[in-house]
């Protein structure tokens, strides 16, 4: 089976915290990977709370809530990093939840290995998210990547693979199992992707696709395990998650954005995916900073 997702590298670096670092109701829409050798801290959110502790890997997936805390002291190696892939589907779709490995040797070396192929690539604002956490940023270090020669490209890349690989097998990944796609499927979603901010009907797509509308929402459905309205809606609510978190544009701009020309309809749909309403969402993200 080809690799459909690939990791585009944000962030990585060596930090000591203290009490300082304790943040609440972060959701960011990169993913953050953490390798702990010394101290202690928290990782919680209404369901859970994990004790972060010297020796393991923590992953946390994009978008999962979370609150992050540090009574004394805690020192860790961090990467942050989006992920790609063509047919916008996420590894971790089933899995947005934080994780927990204990480390091995291999992990530590590949910690080390990618820190000192990107130097420089530290936050170097701040630890607080609401400083570092803008669209602006994100593009500054995404160019950085650019610019880097093929080979540190291609390792950068390799070791994130090792590292998230580590996370893809029972009992911390909960779907294991991933399926081939049909290509139709895969024309869809990477349709649907292109263009969130338009209008897209089932049988605009099923049209694209040559086949009934019924059949193609059947398929549809087998692959991905939702409708293709419910995966649009829900494709366009993460985009609107990401603009609240890292714009100041107004709602009805968001709405619009992402495909809802209906303010109040937008609302309601996205309330009903992330429980809280886009102004709810948005002052957690003040209360953040992120804005």
């Amino acid at each position: 089976m080809l690799i459909r997702n690939y990791f585009s590298l944000l962030n990585v670096d060596y930090v000591k915290l203290d009490a300082s670092w304790n943040f609440n109701n972060v959701i960011s829409p990169y993913y953050r990977l953490y390798y702990i050798d010394g101290g202690e801290g928290t990782i919680s959110n209404a369901e859970t709370t994990i004790h972060l502790k010297a020796g393991y890997l923590y992953l946390i997936p994009s978008f999962t809530l979370c609150n992050l805390t540090c009574n004394n002291f805690l020192s860790q190696y961090f990467i942050q990093f989006f992920e790609e892939s063509p047919d916008g589907l996420s590894l971790f779709t089933h899995s947005r939840t934080v994780m927990e490995l204990e480390v091995t040797a291999t992990d530590i070396a590949n910690f080390h290995r990618i820190l000192a192929i990107n130097p420089g690539r530290g936050i170097n604002r701040s630890d607080n998210p609401k400083v570092y956490e803008k669209d602006i940023f994100y593009k500054e270090y995404q160019q950085l990547n650019n610019l880097q020669s093929i080979s540190i490209r291609y390792e950068t890349q390799g070791i994130l693979f090792q590292l998230i690989a580590r996370f893809l097998a029972p009992p911390a990944f909960k779907y294991n199992q991933i399926d081939v796609t049909p290509s139709v499927v895969m024309d869809a979603i990477s349709y649907i992707q292109l263009n969130i901010n338009q209008s897209l009907t089932v049988s605009q797509l099923a049209n694209r696709a040559n086949l009934n509308v019924d059949y193609f929402s059947r398929i549809f459905h087998q692959s991905l395990g939702k409708s293709p309205i419910k995966y649009i809606l829900e494709k366009r609510i993460e985009r609107a998650q990401y603009l609240i978190t890292t714009t100041n544009k107004q709602m009805s701009d968001i709405a619009l954005d992402t495909g809802f020309d209906n303010l109040q309809y937008f609302s309601r749909i996205f309330k009903r995916i992330t429980g809280l309403t886009p102004g709810e969402y948005r002052n957690q993200s003040w209360k953040m900073g992120f804005l």
